[in-house]
């Protein structure tokens, strides 16, 4: 399986500003390479390079980055041929995708740029990198990661690094293709419960509040109402600012609820069953102030992050189908608006069984995952 390393790069003045000049240069060599594609409808990888590479040899590129400005145009032709298809820019004759489609692919100045092991080399003992710039290679540019990151690039980095500069800092997202742990038979299932009040709650009782988070957002909310009234310049520039401080939180939360999940689910060798939440935004129906936390919180990327780092453990995952998960009793199976006389409550009508509504949800979550495992292997086995 493949993950990204990301590590900070530590230059000095001049080597940042020679990075700089870099990234700049390359993109204007990939807006320029964009236009000519766009213009003679050569977006072809192979074809676009012979159209193209002498004349980004002249704007000051070396081999190397010339060839790597061709594949990011074309990479970028391609996606979106492939957002065209699927109508995310609208219908045919649309203005929206009528001025998509009249309009050639732009790369801003500081986007990323890839680089390979010819243009870059990493000395990881040394934690430095060699890159080629604009102003001639550059050796011993220093890097900061964690020992545990220093060991991934070591044995598993592989293929191109990019070169990103965000937030003042410069940074290199090297690829590493990790070897995946071999699944195992599990011992029952662990059901996981996504919610807005708690973040996920297990089967086994672990609830993973949400109480602070959702404080952030409503912060965060509360400013950015304030700020876009406003509308002046350092406004706009707090707003951006604000938008990348609040993802980044996001994703940390989401990173150490999905370790948590897998590694309880690893410990006691169960699976992972988790509710099949696609188009939950366009299927629930909720009260204003909490449509506005569903929509600001990234669901999919949580799932995503229990589903990678449990295939990187060797954990079973399975999606099942989150109809009634919330209504029916995890004792007798009875299902009945009733059994939730409020949000935290879950009391069954028929049975009396009572029990925290998330709990019952995500053990009637890990019941169908284990139904639906055995299923599953039991059609493969007579395969």
């Amino acid at each position: 399986m493949k993950l990204v390393v990301q590590v900070k790069l530590l230059p000095d003045a001049a080597t940042a500003e020679a990075l700089r000049e870099t990234l700049k240069l390359c993109n204007q060599a990939a807006g320029h390479a964009s236009r000519r594609a766009h213009a003679t409808g050569v977006k072809g990888k192979t074809a676009l390079q012979r159209l193209v590479y002498d004349e980004l040899k002249a704007m000051g590129l070396s081999a190397q980055p010339a060839i790597h400005c061709v594949r990011k145009v074309a990479g970028a032709y391609a996606t979106l041929d492939q957002n065209l298809k699927a109508g995310n820019y609208g219908p045919h004759g649309s203005r929206r995708r009528t001025g998509v489609e009249s309009t050639p692919v732009r790369f801003r100045k500081d986007a990323a740029q890839p680089f390979d092991d010819r243009s870059l080399s990493w000395q990881i003992d040394a934690r430095t990198v060699s890159i080629w710039t604009v102003r001639g290679r550059l050796k011993r540019i220093a890097f900061a990661c964690s020992a545990e990151q220093a060991a991934m690039l070591a044995a598993h980095r592989r293929g191109e690094s990019d070169l990103v500069w965000r937030g003042g800092s410069f940074y290199l997202y090297a690829t590493c293709d990790v070897p995946q742990s071999p699944e195992y038979i599990p011992d029952g299932f662990v059901g996981v419960d996504l919610g807005i009040a708690n973040i996920a709650t297990t089967s086994g009782g672990t609830v993973h509040c949400g109480n602070h988070v959702n404080q952030v957002r409503h912060r965060n909310r509360r400013l950015r109402q304030r700020l876009q009234s406003k509308g002046t310049k350092s406004a706009k520039r707090l707003l951006r600012h604000l938008s990348g401080r609040e993802a980044r939180f996001a994703a940390d939360t989401n990173h150490r609820v999905s370790k948590s999940i897998v590694t309880e689910a690893q410990r006691t060798t169960r699976g992972i069953a988790l509710e099949d939440l696609g188009g939950i935004r366009e299927r629930v129906r909720l009260r204003k102030p909490q449509r506005v936390t569903l929509h600001s919180w990234s669901f999919a990327q949580l799932g995503s992050f229990i589903a990678y780092k449990a295939e990187r453990a060797g954990v079973p995952v399975v999606h099942v189908d989150p109809r009634h998960t919330s209504q029916g009793c995890s004792a007798c199976g009875h299902i009945d608006k009733r059994n939730r006389p409020d949000r935290a409550t879950f009391r069954c009508t028929s049975c009396g069984f009572a029990e925290h509504a998330d709990v019952n949800a995500a053990r009637n979550i890990a019941a169908r995952g284990a139904a639906g495992w055995a299923v599953s292997h039991a059609a493969d086995d007579a395969a």
